[in-house]
Order: C-alpha cells, then sequence, then structure tokens
C-alpha cells in the first residue's frame, strides 16, 4: 500500500485519509475555523519518511472570505505612512475590499501597520507583500497582517504563513508552478507578472487547471483590468493606479460593475 504521508499540524481545512484501491488518498473535506486537521485510520508509522518524501497539504481557502466577489485588490507599494493611509482610506471608500502592503524596509512597515490599525476601525482586511523571507513573515505577523502575498512559489513561505496564522497568496507564472500549488492544496494563487504573461496565459491556464483561483498582478490598471477579469482572472491587483486621479472614477466602475454582477447572480 502506498501511503500518503502527513507531516505538520498547520493544515488550514479538514483532511481525512480514504482507501482506495489499497492506496491511501488524502481529500480536503472542509475549511475549519479551528485550524487543525482529522486524520482517519491513518496507519501507524515507526521511521518518519524523509522530509523530500512527504507531502504536506495546505488550503488557503479562507482567502475567499477576503478576496472572493472583489473585482480588485489595491497594491501600495512604499508611499510611506500618512500617503499609504491616505490611499488606503481612498481605496475603501471607492469600494476596495482588501489591501496589500509589501514589506521590504522599515518605512514599509510602519505603513503596514498605520493601515492594518485604520482597516481594523472598519472591518477591512490588510495583507503583507513582497515576502520572501521567514523574517518577512515574522514581520507580517508582528504588524498585525490578515494575510501573506508572495512574488513566487515558496513552500517554506507558504508554511511559516500557515503556522502563525496568515493564509498565503503565492506567486506563479508557469504550468509547473501553477500545478505544483495547486497539488499542495493552495487554490488562491497570485500570477506574476500579468502584464508581461499576456491575457493568452489565462485563457491556456483555464483549460487544465479550472480549480485555480488567480489574482492577476503586475501592470495592472484601470485600461487592462476588465480584460483581464473576462478571461479569467478571478481578481486584478492595481497598484501606481491609484495615485493616479483620472484612473479612480474608473476603477470605481469596475468595482461597481462587477458588484452589480455578482448581485444580479
Amino acid at each position: 500500500m502506498e501511503v500518503i504521508f502527513i507531516d505538520r499540524l498547520s493544515l488550514v481545512g479538514e483532511l481525512k485519509l480514504q482507501y482506495t484501491q489499497g492506496r491511501c488518498v488524502m481529500r480536503n473535506v472542509a475549511y475549519s475555523d479551528m485550524w487543525q486537521r482529522t486524520l482517519s485510520n491513518a496507519p501507524a508509522m515507526t521511521t518518519p519518511l524523509p522530509r523530500e518524501e512527504r507531502l504536506v497539504m495546505y488550503s488557503n481557502e479562507p482567502l475567499t472570505q477576503m478576496l472572493g466577489g472583489h473585482a480588485l485588490m489595491a497594491i501600495l507599494r512604499g508611499f510611506g505612512v500618512e500617503h499609504s493611509v491616505a490611499l488606503a482610506r481612498q481605496a475603501w471608500e471607492l469600494g476596495f475590499e482588501c489591501i496589500e502592503l509589501p514589506i521590504q524596509s522599515e518605512r514599509d512597515l510602519d505603513a503596514l501597520r498605520a493601515v492594518v490599525a485604520a482597516g481594523a476601525e472598519i472591518g477591512k482586511s490588510v495583507g503583507a507583500g513582497t515576502v520572501v523571507t521567514l523574517e518577512h513573515v515574522r514581520q507580517a505577523r508582528d504588524a498585525g497582517a490578515a494575510f501573506t502575498v508572495s512574488p513566487g512559489y515558496d513552500r517554506e513561505i507558504v508554511r511559516a504563513s500557515f503556522e502563525a496564522g496568515m493564509p498565503p497568496l503565492p506567486g506563479v507564472g508557469t504550468a509547473s508552478e501553477l500545478q505544483s500549488a495547486l497539488a499542495a492544496g493552495l487554490t488562491w494563487l497570485k500570477v506574476f507578472p500579468a502584464s508581461a504573461l499576456g491575457l493568452s496565459w489565462f485563457t491556456a491556464m483555464a483549460g487544465p487547471f479550472p480549480q485555480a483561483k488567480l489574482v492577476a498582478t503586475g501592470g495592472m490598471d484601470a485600461s487592462n483590468a476588465e480584460s483581464y477579469l473576462a478571461t479569467g482572472a478571478r481578481v486584478v491587483a492595481v497598484g501606481s493606479a491609484l495615485a493616479d486621479p483620472a484612473q479612480l472614477p474608473l476603477l470605481a466602475g469596475i468595482l461597481n460593475n462587477h458588484h452589480l454582477g455578482a448581485n444580479r447572480n
């Protein structure tokens, strides 16, 4: 019998083992607020498998509560404390629900803490972006971030984010990365750099990976957001567009159109 060994308690979602034709198979059952695993009929193992042979399953479906049903996400990069808070409030007034602040300096961390505090007052989720080291994960947690975002797919960052209580949004840019992330249980994935990959990438990936919930990031603004949403992106993340007064009414229109469409459906 081939055994899939589950190593770690840091799983978001209840998992259980089933036996199918002599093979031990793991499937995701349901999201649990307790962030725990349930293993039924798991075979006893006296000798753990080597780390590279262990299959660890995660689920970042809690991101659906933050991103699901919202066409746009805001990225506030390098604006400093006061401007970041002002742009965040502006974004919330436009209809944005989710905001990401990349953390690459102490100034960025100060801005993240300030926007987290402002968001907490009105029940908005704020995440930490450009999380590429374990130290970044710690800093994001200490600043009160609700989730982490990374430009690439790093299993150690994913694991550490879950253990810190923050569902991760890792980045992918190839079919292999997308397949690996989905196999690990991750369904919400950042596509970066989306503008360089192009609309055809989203069309091509939709065939073999219809379960993927993709967030188009990189080079996105009011002029191309609708095209990416129509081609397979669940969410489009916009950054510098938020600081362009000419784009604000266009972004508000996109949010409103998709909100109305969701209500009709």
